[in-house]
């Protein structure tokens, strides 16, 4: 059987909830502000303003804990009609900067996997978010002595991929990108020609969820853990 990887000579990983843990924070901290906001309305509906506030602020605070607090701000103001205390804005904001002083917990087998692929390839992060952020949480890792290039990126569509590889002066078909995000880390790149491997994380942002009919017939594999991709590419 033909290996339809033999002309990758670059892997790309993305770097939230496929190298460390990310995720499971932002609900843990949904979980405390519907909790603070008990009294106004339910967690349910707290989370989907949450969730609407995020998309609408998007486009001017982009990814990130950062953006994801100022949005925690600004839903707690609208959804008590501004009559939420000092006390608990003062807690939400308490909340974002213990989120931006979490510990990296790397996934399971992370740093084998790394070890192994960077003999063989020329490994780069490409993850989107805070740009700060994610320097920490690289350098606070101990990954980045595995790592070529790290891009941290305002979005991740093609045309912000198109342009990373430009740059890079990789061609697509020498490229294989790896995340968990089906919508971030593989649709845009099986669009460009390159290849891509998706690792779900237990818990996915919303926002990064896809229609099945936007992934049928699309040529990318799904496995269960970063480690399987071993057994494909060494």
């Amino acid at each position: 059987m033909e290996n339809e990887y033999k002309h990758i000579k670059v892997i790309g990983f993305d770097a939230d909830d496929t190298l460390w843990v990310n995720e499971t924070y932002f609900r843990e901290a949904e979980a405390i502000v519907g909790g603070l906001l008990s009294r106004y309305e339910t967690p349910n509906k707290i989370d989907q303003e949450l969730f609407k506030m995020e998309i609408k602020n998007l486009p001017t605070y982009g990814y990130g804990i950062k953006g994801f607090t100022l949005s925690m701000v600004e839903m707690a103001l609208e959804i008590s009609n501004y009559e939420v205390s000092n006390e608990i804005v003062a807690k939400i904001l308490k909340i974002g900067k213990e989120m931006l002083n979490k510990p990296v917990e790397l996934l399971e087998n992370v740093e084998r996997v790394l070890t192994l692929l960077s003999k063989k390839y020329k490994l780069i992060v490409a993850t989107k978010g805070d740009l700060l952020d994610q320097e920490r949480k690289l350098e606070k890792s101990g990954l980045l002595k595995y790592f070529h290039h790290i891009e941290v990126l305002s979005d991740k569509k093609e045309e912000n991929y198109i342009k990373l590889l430009n740059h890079l002066e990789i061609e697509p078909e020498h490229f294989l990108m790896i995340g968990n995000s089906l919508k971030s880390d593989v649709l845009p790149l099986i669009n460009i020609k390159a290849k891509a491997i998706h690792v779900p994380f237990h818990t996915t942002w919303e926002h990064e969820i896809v229609k099945e009919e936007e992934k049928s017939n699309r040529k990318y594999k799904t496995l269960t853990n970063l480690e399987a991709t071993l057994e494909l590419l060494i």
